[in-house]
C-alpha cells in the first residue's frame, strides 16, 4: 500500500508483512529528508499508540513494528495518514534532547592511512580536509550495519567521493572512514570499502562501558584533532569503559 503521497510521491506508506509498516520520506538521502525521518519518528513515539512495539529509522525512512491484534493494520494506516498530513515534515525541526559530542580524534598516519588518498579525491590536501571535517558538525543520520555504528553526514559536496573498489582488510574499532559525503565510525574491527582516514576515541558499542550505546540518531559529532599522546590517553579511557568524549545537549 502507498498513501499520504505529497511532492514527488513522498512520503510513502507501505505494509511490511503482518507486523511492520514502513514510511519513506524520499528516494535518496538529503539532510531535510533525514530530519523529517527523525521528527516523524519522535511524533509517532509521542503519540503512544497501544500495540506499537518498536520504531526504528534508516537514512530516509521510519519502520514500525506493531501487534496487529491490539493495533489493526487499518487503524494504524489511518493514524499514520492523519499524522503525515498534519505537518510539512520536511520543514519540521529536529527532535529535542539531541546531543553534541566532541570526540578526540587522530587523523592520518597509522591511524588513518588513506587520508591523503581521500583528500586528493576531494581536490585538497590532507591538512585542508582535516580542517573542514573537524569544523563540520556531522549528524548521526542513522545507526546500523553493526551494533551502535553511526552513519554520519553530510559533509560538503567536495567529499562526495566513491567507495574503494577493493576492501580494506581491517579497520580497527574506533576507525573513522569516509565516502559519499558521509563518515562511519566502527564499533569493532572490520573490513570496509570506505577510506580509512582516522581513529576516534568513542566506543559506540561498549558492552562494559558506562554508556553502552552513547549515540542516538539525530545527535551531532565534532571530531576534534588531537596529538598521538592525547589520543593514547583518551583511548586508554575507552578501553577502561570510560567516556573520553565530552557532550552537551543541543538547544
Amino acid at each position: 500500500m502507498t498513501t499520504a503521497a505529497g511532492q514527488d510521491g513522498f512520503p510513502r506508506l507501505h505494509r511490511m508483512g503482518e507486523e511492520g509498516m514502513l514510511i519513506e520520506f524520499g528516494d535518496r538521502l538529503s539532510m531535510p529528508v533525514n530530519a523529517a525521518v527523525l521528527a516523524f519518528r519522535a511524533a509517532v513515539k509521542a503519540a503512544g499508540w497501544p500495540g506499537l512495539q518498536e520504531t526504528a529509522t534508516s537514512l530516509k525512512s521510519v519502520f514500525l513494528r506493531f501487534d496487529p491484534e491490539k493495533l489493526p493494520h487499518e487503524t494504524l494506516e489511518r493514524a499514520l495518514t492523519e499524522l503525515l498530513a498534519s505537518h510539512d515534515w520536511l520543514a519540521e525541526p529536529l527532535p529535542q534532547g539531541r546531543r553534541l559530542w566532541r570526540v578526540p580524534t587522530l587523523f592520518g598516519g597509522a591511524a588513518g592511512p588513506q587520508l591523503d588518498e581521500a583528500a586528493e579525491l576531494c581536490g585538497m590536501d590532507a591538512d585542508q580536509a582535516v580542517r573542514i571535517i573537524s569544523e563540520t558538525p556531522v549528524r548521526v543520520l542513522t545507526i546500523g550495519f553493526s551494533p551502535g555504528m553511526p552513519y554520519l553526514g553530510q559533509l560538503p559536496e567536495a567529499f562526495d567521493i566513491p567507495r574503494k573498489t577493493e576492501l580494506n582488510p581491517h579497520v580497527p574499532a574506533g576507525g573513522l572512514a569516509l565516502a559519499i559525503r558521509q563518515m562511519v565510525l566502527f564499533p569493532v574491527g572490520t573490513q570496509t570499502g570506505w577510506r580509512w582516514i582516522g581513529r576516534a576515541a568513542l566506543d559506540v558499542f561498549g558492552q562494559q562501558a558506562e554508556q553502552p550505546f552513547p549515540l542516538t540518531a539525530g545527535d551531532e559529532i565534532l571530531f576534534e584533532p588531537v596529538s598521538q599522546d592525547a589520543f593514547d590517553e583518551a583511548w586508554a579511557k575507552v578501553e577502561a569503559g570510560q567516556m573520553a568524549a565530552l557532550s552537551e545537549v543541543l538547544a
